[in-house]
């Protein structure tokens, strides 16, 4: 294509952008009918919430240059009561001593930070949402169907930590709050702040840890004052490395699960914002966290092996059961349901992100659903979130869990192909791209090698995945349960079939 064409091109994106789409994160009531858009965005305008979709955000919008902000956006989102619960499979579920639980969490977490801090630096530089951003490196057809599943897995997820933290609400009232009013009240909680976008999200998320850190650093004395904590000595064996493994695999699965919303919240950075900070800012933010709520619930889980009240409140209600036997039972009564309470309410930091995320996702996957103004996504997302996690917590809570921890593998292969363009075809030169044609799909590849690449991914999770309901062919080699290797094995083939059938496509296609 000749330079005269490229600007025609690029002409024509900047065009749609004027006509079709809000020119700023928060637009005014002239901005509002001069542009045409529907009813929701004027409602939206009005009420100073963040109108902007998909569309690149502006030299002009990238106001935002606090890493403190970048950073906080994480630490609060991992900060929650989700973290704690997950840290505490490592015991109650894989049931390895608390030392190997230690090193796999800070080991895995690093690994799985990794690629959220990195894509978080496309942000800044291109002003595209992580999706959007995402067709230049893997092309049309695959970005879209990782929009589609990443629209499944931000209502999912949402929806599965809704359920733990209106358990916690239900137990502490003494079931006087049903679950479903406990679900209900999250979910407001969550719409009120997604709605008002960007700017806001980031505001609370600055703020919302602090709280929630103390409730932890309570956790933490009343814990080593109940001396119950034990530490088993180390076992080796296959059966051990399977359980490394398994475990492994879902705490890498918790912690990159943020790396397809990265640049999302990164976008309003300006353009010439040191990359190194950012990546270093939301790792920390990411990392520290995630390490320190992962070794407390894997170090809490360890006195349920010690307490016969503490193994029943476990057992019937989860991780809820075991916050409530710390901080209430012949603990701190009345003001330990209060922290209770609270900790609860921390779900909504961690939902956050996936109902914002979710409607960028939907506006992404089919070029009509852009139409439907951002807000409007967010709404029906947590709508679509409550209406999941009310039946799913009297009916099949198990099943959703299990489904989810399916859902997560498709990250191994979303990274894969990412790193395997910008790092090998595009030899990591983050300008490498022409991001003010995004619109244009003359701009980016059609997609055949990503898609092929994301088949072969999907044959290197079957045969590598070790779920409850199903062990894949070499996940039943190790050990007497298995061990999961399917993001390792994901990421494997999806790296060899999209490098081996990009060359054809870029050489024979576009």
């Amino acid at each position: 294509m000749d330079e005269k064409n490229m600007t025609v091109n690029a002409e024509k994106a900047y065009s749609y952008d004027d006509v079709d789409h809000p020119s700023s994160g928060t637009a005014s009531d002239t901005e509002v009918h001069d542009t045409k858009v529907n009813f929701v965005d004027r409602w939206a305008s009005k009420l100073r919430a963040e109108t902007k979709g998909i569309d690149m955000v502006t030299d002009e919008e990238k106001t935002e240059d606090s890493l403190w902000n970048a950073a906080t956006m994480w630490f609060s989102a991992n900060l929650v009561i989700a973290t704690f619960s997950l840290g505490a499979l490592g015991i109650t579920v894989f049931g390895l001593a608390f030392g190997q639980a230690v090193l796999v969490i800070i080991f895995f977490t690093a690994i799985g930070a990794f690629t959220v801090a990195y894509f978080s630096c496309f942000g800044p530089v291109s002003g595209l949402r992580q999706m959007i951003l995402s067709r230049f490196l893997i092309g049309d057809i695959t970005c879209r169907i990782f929009s589609f599943i990443n629209v499944i897995a931000c209502v999912g997820w949402g929806a599965v930590n809704i359920m733990a933290s209106a358990q916690l609400l239900h137990i502490v009232n003494n079931g006087a709050l049903p679950p479903w009013a406990g679900c209900l009240i999250l979910v407001l909680c969550t719409i009120i702040v997604t709605f008002f976008g960007y700017h806001v999200i980031h505001l609370y998320e600055k703020w919302c840890w602090i709280p929630n850190l103390i409730i932890f650093i309570i956790i933490i004395v009343r814990f080593a004052m109940s001396g119950k904590f034990q530490s088993d000595g180390f076992i080796g064996g296959e059966t051990t490395a399977g359980s490394v493994l398994s475990f492994g695999s879902t705490i890498y699965g918790f912690a990159t699960g943020w790396t397809t919303y990265a640049s999302d919240y990164t976008v309003y950075q300006p353009r010439n914002t040191n990359r190194t900070k950012i990546f270093f800012a939301i790792f920390a933010g990411l990392f520290l966290p995630l390490v320190f709520i992962l070794i407390l619930g894997a170090a809490c889980a360890t006195g349920i092996k010690s307490d016969a009240r503490w193994s029943e409140l476990y057992e019937t209600n989860s991780v809820g059961g075991l916050v409530y036997a710390i901080l209430v039972e012949d603990s701190l009564h009345g003001f330990g349901q209060f922290c209770c309470v609270v900790l609860a309410l921390s779900t909504v930091a961690n939902n956050i992100p996936n109902m914002y995320s979710m409607a960028l996702s939907a506006q992404t996957f089919w070029s009509p659903l852009a139409k439907i103004p951002r807000v409007a996504w967010t709404i029906a997302g947590n709508g679509a979130t409550l209406a999941i996690c009310i039946p799913a917590y009297y009916k099949f809570e198990s099943v959703m869990e299990n489904f989810m921890n399916l859902i997560s593998y498709y990250l191994a292969i979303y990274e894969s192909l990412m790193l395997s363009s910008h790092l090998i075809w595009h030899k990591g030169n983050f300008r490498d791209y022409p991001y003010e044609r995004y619109n244009d799909k003359s701009a980016y590849p059609l997609g055949l090698a990503g898609t092929f690449g994301f088949c072969c991914g999907v044959a290197g999770v079957v045969i590598g995945m070790n779920q409850t309901w199903y062990a894949g062919v070499l996940a039943r080699q190790i050990g007497e349960f298995g061990g999961d290797i399917a993001p390792e094995l994901g990421f494997a083939f999806a790296f060899i079939g999209f490098n081996l059938s990009r060359v054809i496509e870029k050489r024979y296609i576009r």
